[in-house]
């Protein structure tokens, strides 16, 4: 049993709000998943010739400035490089490129982990309590277009920040899952002789990249989604998002919650309506259960 929460604001002058209307949302998902917890944020895309990555040390003690200073030394030339540490994560912006930076990162910074790239995600995530979390990073100062959060109760893997959620592959993508893969094996086997690797043995991991595999073999979201149908085993409500997208879909028997609030200002979606309860205008919101096997999209 896991918490699902996302957030769209439709409405641009909500945007600086995004982290303070969240945080209750996630808080409110702590019951269902009170072992770690996690948070992908969608923000203001950086040029085109720059890459944010989310990067995360966890208890190992990492000088933020020597890491910097390093890339810099790695990557002298036209390229330049910004890195905004908040405790054992940070954002570095850079020019370089990012797979050149991800693989320098992982052979010189064996201590930091690349948890997201893109050009608008920013991903936090670790374990403990939802509220300390998000009271860590501080939350509720996030600001941007939209958001996937998640809280979980590990079942089938261990409880390290590797296996909390949202889990992420390519750029801007990411993925939120609450239920349980009867087939993630499976879905490996076939991924990895295409060259697609694997950090974790968790099974939501799975779902992630073969959906992101998809993306790059040119479907659409929706395309990719309906694929998973027929390649994905197993209880989910997968909450997804792209730089431009949330998507929401729940297997054929829909066994596990989700709820969606929608207005004029926003898209809310959470496992339990407990959290979001406290949004502004959520007694004239149109309330609805996502239905089986149906997409439901929404777009910035």
């Amino acid at each position: 049993m896991c918490g699902i929460v996302g957030l769209l604001l439709k409405n641009p002058a909500l945007r600086d709000r995004l982290g303070a209307l969240m945080v209750p949302m996630l808080v409110g998902m702590t019951e269902r998943g009170p072992d770690s917890a996690g948070l992908a944020v969608y923000t203001s895309p950086v040029g085109d010739e720059r890459h944010k990555l989310s990067l995360y040390s966890g208890a190992n003690a990492v000088e933020w400035s020597q890491v910097l200073q390093g890339i810099a030394e790695a990557f002298a030339g036209d390229e330049t490089h910004d890195l905004t540490p908040l405790g054992n994560h940070a954002v570095l912006t850079s020019t370089a490129d990012p797979v050149r930076l991800a693989a320098w990162i992982a052979r010189h910074q064996p201590d930091v982990a690349v948890l997201s790239v893109g050009r608008s995600i920013d991903l936090y995530k670790d374990v403990g309590a939802p509220a300390d979390i998000a009271a860590r990073y501080r939350f509720e100062t996030l600001q941007g277009s939209h958001l996937v959060g998640h809280t979980r109760m590990a079942t089938e893997s261990a409880v390290t920040p590797a296996h909390a959620h949202p889990f992420t592959a390519g750029r801007d993508f990411c993925l939120v899952h609450n239920g349980s893969l009867s087939n993630p094996h499976l879905v490996r086997k076939h991924l990895e002789p295409l060259g697609i690797e694997f950090e974790t043995d968790n099974d939501t991991e799975a779902a992630c990249r073969f959906f992101e595999w998809r993306l790059r073999e040119g479907d659409d979201l929706e395309t990719a989604v309906r694929h998973g149908f027929r390649e994905l085993d197993g209880f989910y409500t997968f909450l997804m998002g792209t730089d431009r997208e949330l998507l929401i879909v729940r297997d054929a028997f829909a066994c596990k919650p989700a709820v969606v609030a929608e207005t004029d200002d926003y898209v809310a979606i959470a496992s339990e309506f407990r959290s979001l309860a406290h949004l502004p205008d959520i007694g004239a919101a149109a309330l609805f259960e996502p239905k089986p096997e149906e997409i439901y999209s929404w777009r910035i």
